[in-house]
């Protein structure tokens, strides 16, 4: 498996919500990044751990526990409204990243915005190719951006997501995010894919890590 360059979180590295959706591919588990995923390298997974060619390990596999956890719905004008103020646009650590990168000319332009109760939202239209990778993607950053904040960057240190349906291509979908606990450089969050008729599609349930960038 390889993780083309397109699909960029930090410069140079994959982003951590479609990695690990490669990483399971379409398994029950949990998927931990040990390291920053490379680009455009070929990678094996053996032993529940995934290696690039000279043996580093980048993720490692778990069963995953249920994600009993929904964060509620909110309507497509709400999510709207939440997006306009999305501080990635004017304070953004990666950029151009895949999903929620203001400068990433062929990404998701998923734009988080503040909700009350450290919750997030924001629309988000589906591209023409959707898989399941794509839809770990769409639940990373949400999450992330309820506890990102100025000068405070977090990257994805582990994740789960249950895929219930994918989006239809075109769709117009919300995608919602809120911050379940922080301590430390830890912080843990949720976040659910709602469909254009309120329906869910999916959820996740992640551990982000403070970083220095």
């Amino acid at each position: 498996m390889i993780i083309l360059g397109r699909f960029n979180g930090p410069p140079g590295s994959g982003n951590g919500g479609y990695s690990a959706g490669v990483f399971a591919a379409g398994l029950p588990v949990e998927v931990t990044l040990r390291r920053p995923p490379p680009l455009d390298t070929p990678l094996t997974t053996a032993d529940d751990e995934v290696r690039t060619p000279d043996g580093t390990v980048v993720a490692t596999l778990a069963p995953a526990d249920p994600i009993t956890v929904a964060v509620p719905p909110v309507s497509p004008a709400e999510a709207v409204t939440a997006a306009a103020t999305y501080q990635g646009f004017t304070d953004h650590p990666f950029p151009s990243c895949y999903v929620c990168g203001p400068e990433h000319p062929d990404g998701l332009h998923i734009f988080p915005g503040q909700l009350p109760g450290d919750r997030t939202a924001a629309p988000w239209t589906v591209p023409p190719e959707v898989t399941v990778p794509t839809v770990w993607a769409a639940l990373d950053c949400p999450g992330g951006w309820a506890i990102i904040g100025p000068g405070r960057p977090y990257v994805l240190g582990r994740i789960a997501a249950q895929v219930r349906t994918l989006p239809v291509p075109d769709e117009q979908c919300v995608v919602v995010g809120a911050l379940a606990a922080a301590e430390g450089r830890k912080a843990l969050v949720h976040t659910a894919l709602y469909g254009p008729d309120g329906a869910e599609l999916a959820r996740a349930r992640a551990t982000w890590i403070a970083v220095t960038v």
